[in-house]
């Protein structure tokens, strides 16, 4: 059998802390809490929203796996589906992801990695049509 190697699922080792996954959502969601677009899909208490984000981050790069281990398979498009999300709604998701693995130095090594998984996975998040 072939390995396929998964080079998201091999950041946490690299990175080695839970830290810069925490400091990641939380520069996103500072990012989030100002934007017209993104805002009025959370809820007014972000802390749910970023605890789910921060632990989905930390078991997708190889971390632990406290996000599956409370809530199941992530199922992350149909757990988005009650939203609205078009190409405006992915495109300030991204402006959003990138200014704030900006922020996280812990991360730099990774930029091209992650930018590569965002963009695929904030697409696939898309479910309406222009």
């Amino acid at each position: 059998m072939v390995e396929i190697f998964d080079p998201i699922g091999a950041i946490y080792k690299e990175v080695g802390d839970e830290k810069p996954f925490f400091d990641l959502v939380d520069e996103f969601y500072k990012g989030v809490e100002n934007d017209l677009i993104l805002r009025p899909m959370y809820p007014e208490d972000l802390t749910d929203a970023k605890r789910k984000l921060a632990l989905f981050m930390i078991q997708r790069t190889g971390g632990r796996t406290t996000y599956s281990d409370e809530r199941g398979h992530p199922r992350m498009r149909q757990r988005h589906m009650p939203f609205s999300i078009g190409l405006n709604e992915r495109n300030a998701w991204m402006k959003n992801m990138m200014a704030a693995l900006d922020k996280v130095p812990e991360l730099a090594p990774h930029k091209e990695t992650l930018t590569e998984f965002f963009e695929s996975f904030s697409t696939f998040m898309i479910n309406k049509q222009p």
